[in-house]
């Protein structure tokens, strides 16, 4: 099979399943919010995907390893969640939506990290990371969320929120059957052979100070994620309006994706983690601090292809460098684990708590310096790698 043949396939799971994060995750809030719970409820409820991420993407990745049928684990995991996204159309009460969010969390917060693994493998070609071509193929998940992105803005202002569990299945049945036209290969399985471990490698230290820099900064991200949405609601933006904030960070981040070849070369990895940490500092700082200016908000907003983008690129290839072979579905997966279970879990709940005392720009001054953090960590990165370079 020719590569580009290979890719394509990666390119529609991209897009179906990002195109259902696209309006889930922004209007999981508000919708939440029209049902009559609460803002600490709300935050809670929202952090159950990143809970998943805890626990679930490490057990797929590993089965995954195991087995060698990563095809066949995305068709199950993406069917189940499908099935169990009909439970959104029954009044389940706090606990009852609680645990039909968890298990349907459960079974598609693998599939990313097991996609990722393998697309970054196709990629790479002696070691080394292909940015462009890898940017060309996960432009379509930002072109998926963008469409859904704007397409609910529209909808939900015009229909009321009443069809977001109907927004939720139909997304979820173009993700199965994204899933279920991968080709079915079956890649060599490891069951009998002990596994080279992670631990040496977590041992590094620029790996654990890459973890801890990716940890502070999706915590900064964390709290767009549950708390942009219901912030410009609550400042008397329209739903159309936010669709179209959040369709243009978007906009930014795929035209990122497909230049991105051009620029990356010019700063080192670890050189772009600290400016994607600053920059995400002021993103924050702006948005806490002038919400109502529309020039700064959009500014703010067109940060994205640094702060989002160029990040999670960057991420993906210091994984490959750190997590090759056979380690690189776990890589992956630990950093979904540190970098969006964490983070989410303590962002939703941490910033619940704080928006319901002092108020919900209050959540955005705690990411900017949440993102200071990550820039300080991100410096010891830095720091590593070129020691490393004057040794070699």
């Amino acid at each position: 099979m020719s590569q580009k043949r290979q890719l394509f396939p990666f390119a529609m799971l991209s897009a179906s399943y990002f195109a259902h994060i696209g309006f889930f995750n922004p209007y999981l809030p508000l919708w939440l919010k029209e049902l009559g719970f609460s803002l600490l409820a709300i935050s809670v409820l929202t952090s159950v995907q990143s809970a998943s991420r805890l626990f679930a993407p490490y057990l797929w990745g590993s089965l995954s390893d195991r087995t060698g049928e990563r095809v066949r684990l995305l068709r199950y995991g993406a069917t189940v969640a499908l099935l169990l996204s009909l439970g959104l159309w029954f009044e389940l009460g706090g606990v009852g939506l609680f645990v039909v969010l968890l298990l349907m969390f459960t079974h598609t917060s693998g599939m990313m990290p097991m996609s990722e693994a393998a697309l970054a493998h196709l990629v790479s070609h002696g070691g080394a990371f292909d940015a462009r071509r890898y940017g060309r193929i996960r432009l379509w998940g930002s072109l998926g969320f963008l469409v859904t992105v704007v397409t609910a803005g529209f909808w939900f202002e015009r229909f009321g929120l009443v069809h977001f569990p109907a927004w939720t299945l139909a997304t979820l049945a173009a993700v199965t059957i994204s899933v279920w036209l991968l080709p079915d290969f079956r890649e060599p399985a490891h069951a009998d052979e002990v596994q080279p471990s992670v631990w040496p490698v977590l041992r590094q230290p620029p790996v654990r100070w890459f973890f801890a820099a990716v940890f502070f900064h999706v915590l900064a991200h964390i709290f767009i994620y549950i708390f942009f949405s219901l912030y410009l609601d609550s400042l008397g933006y329209s739903k159309t309006v936010i669709g179209l904030l959040w369709a243009l960070s978007v906009v930014i981040e795929i035209g990122w994706f497909f230049t991105q070849g051009r620029w990356l070369p010019r700063l080192s990895l670890s050189a772009w983690l600290v400016l994607a940490a600053a920059l995400m500092a002021l993103r924050m700082g702006l948005t806490a601090g002038f919400p109502l200016v529309w020039p700064l908000l959009l500014v703010a907003q067109a940060l994205h292809a640094i702060t989002f983008a160029a990040h999670h690129t960057v991420c993906i290839a210091l994984l490959s460098h750190h997590f090759p072979g056979r380690l690189r579905g776990r890589g992956q997966a630990l950093y979904t684990v540190v970098g969006y279970g964490l983070p989410g879990v303590v962002g939703g709940v941490a910033g619940g708590f704080l928006s319901s005392a002092l108020g919900l720009a209050s959540v955005f001054w705690l990411s900017s310096a949440c993102a200071v953090a990550a820039c300080a960590c991100a410096l010891r990165v830095w720091a590593f790698q070129r020691t490393s370079a004057a040794a070699g």
